[in-house]
């Protein structure tokens, strides 16, 4: 079992007006097998056996790259209110990504947060250190990689 660190992972937070309906949104965001389309880093998602559908405890297994660096995680909805939000947990650094829609006059910001209550664990740390930059490295990637996945789902919502 992993001890949890005390580094700062400080929270993320990005968001973006989409001039689309909140249901259009929700209908895009709240299937994680649709994040490849969105995260420049997600290869693929696939829900792991027994979930057919994405619900309030389905748990499902991410492919990332970065660049030549290969990774597979594995999450769990941790949050899911069907309209408005939904949040996932990862297994393997304990950090709670979320989507949440906050609706507008012609349209929607779409909210994306990464948070880590717990802090993250040692092997995540080690992992970052090791193979992706260090922290604030990666923290700027994860921004960057924020900012792109909104713009692509603000594109695909307003399509």
């Amino acid at each position: 079992m992993c001890e949890e660190t005390t580094v700062d992972t400080p929270d993320l937070l990005d968001s973006v007006h989409i001039a689309a309906s909140p249901e259009r949104v929700w209908s895009l965001v709240s299937d994680v097998r649709r994040m490849s389309e969105w995260s420049p880093q997600v290869e693929s998602t696939r829900l792991r056996s027994g979930f057919e559908s994405v619900r309030l405890g389905t748990q499902f297994t991410n492919r990332n790259r970065d660049g030549e660096l290969v990774w597979t995680t594995h999450a769990e909805v941790v949050r899911f209110e069907p309209g408005w939000e939904i949040a996932f947990r990862i297994e393997e650094n304990w950090v709670i990504w979320s989507f949440a829609i906050v609706p507008e006059q012609a349209g929607v910001e779409l909210v994306q947060r990464r948070e880590a209550p717990d802090g993250i664990s040692d092997l995540s740390l080690e992992l970052t250190n090791g193979f992706m930059g260090g922290v604030e490295t990666f923290t700027a990637s994860m921004r960057t990689g924020m900012r792109s996945t909104l713009e692509r789902i603000k594109a695909e919502a307003e399509s």
